[in-house]
């Protein structure tokens, strides 16, 4: 790169005390070091905001914002946007972590592709002690418009690094909360703004235990078909809607089926594949500076 390219880390949280401090680690712990924090409480009332008021203290490229309101993670996603001070904005959820690898791998895809909007990547899946649990590598393919409502996605909404012009072209939905980024998609694709590329590898490392829960999953099921109801026009029939509609309330079935008999673990397991040694090694490596920074 000829020049160094600035971006702007959004990190939203609510109520994540047991792991907002790794969260942060695995920012300091990038081998990219051109970047700000922007960490946007949405009204918690645990730890969270005096855990990251405390690395504001120590760390000038990071800084909290709170108003003591809980408004959801549309709403704070784009003020992410509008505090940014850069033209790359980066994604993380406060209960997840990244590779120590991911920004500088990131940053060197959009800046050698200027044509594309925006890059995500594959994840490790790690349990409630951080532990693997498992891999997706992700697949580089780009999603229409159609793929999209048929609940086809290579997309990992928290991995995004995209371009801030992309962001203001494309703002979030407030009202689609736990779809907001079926609903994101979605759009960019019927306005034909949808260009990226998924990085395939491990680079983010999604919390599934606390992220996929019946509850959220129901919730995300039903919001999607809101969103599938209000858009399907001009991309596929009705009968082809109705089809597709009836797919989700199936899903929905199955996940209510699974939470009764307390086998959640099957579908989790069913969404991964099993880690290689290079795979454990590369998460090894990177988890054991993230620790290392934590105990300065």
């Amino acid at each position: 790169m000829k020049s160094r390219a600035y971006i702007s880390i959004g990190i939203p949280f609510y109520n994540t005390e047991n792991y907002l401090e790794d969260a942060i680690c695995s920012v300091l712990a990038q081998t990219y070091q051109y970047w700000e924090l922007i960490l946007i409480d949405d009204g918690s009332s645990d730890k969270s905001l005096e855990i990251a008021r405390d690395f504001e203290s120590r760390d000038t490229r990071i800084r909290v914002i709170s108003d003591g309101l809980n408004k959801k993670l549309p709403y704070r996603l784009n003020q992410i946007v509008r505090e940014a001070k850069y033209d790359y904005i980066a994604r993380m959820d406060a209960d997840d972590l990244m590779s120590n690898h991911r920004l500088e791998k990131q940053i060197q895809v959009l800046e050698s592709n200027k044509e594309v909007d925006f890059v995500t990547t594959g994840c490790f899946t790690i349990g409630k002690n951080n532990e693997l649990t498992g891999v997706r590598l992700g697949d580089n393919y780009q999603m229409n418009a159609k793929m999209i409502l048929e609940g086809v996605t290579n997309l990992l909404h928290a991995s995004l690094l995209a371009r801030k012009s992309w962001y203001i072209r494309n703002n979030y939905d407030e009202s689609r909360i736990l779809a907001e980024d079926f609903d994101l998609w979605l759009q960019a694709a019927k306005n034909n703004d949808l260009n990226y590329l998924v990085v395939e590898q491990p680079l983010y490392w999604y919390r599934v235990v606390e992220n996929v829960t019946v509850k959220k999953m129901i919730q995300g099921y039903d919001m999607q078909m809101e969103i599938i109801n209000s858009n399907y026009k001009g991309i596929v029939s009705v009968s082809r809607k109705n089809k597709i509609i009836r797919r989700f309330r199936l899903k929905k079935l199955v996940v209510k089926y699974l939470g009764f008999f307390n086998l959640m673990s099957v579908l989790l397991k069913s969404r991964c594949d099993d880690c290689r040694d290079q795979d454990i090694s590369d998460y090894d490596e990177s988890y054991t500076e993230i620790k290392r920074i934590g105990l300065f």
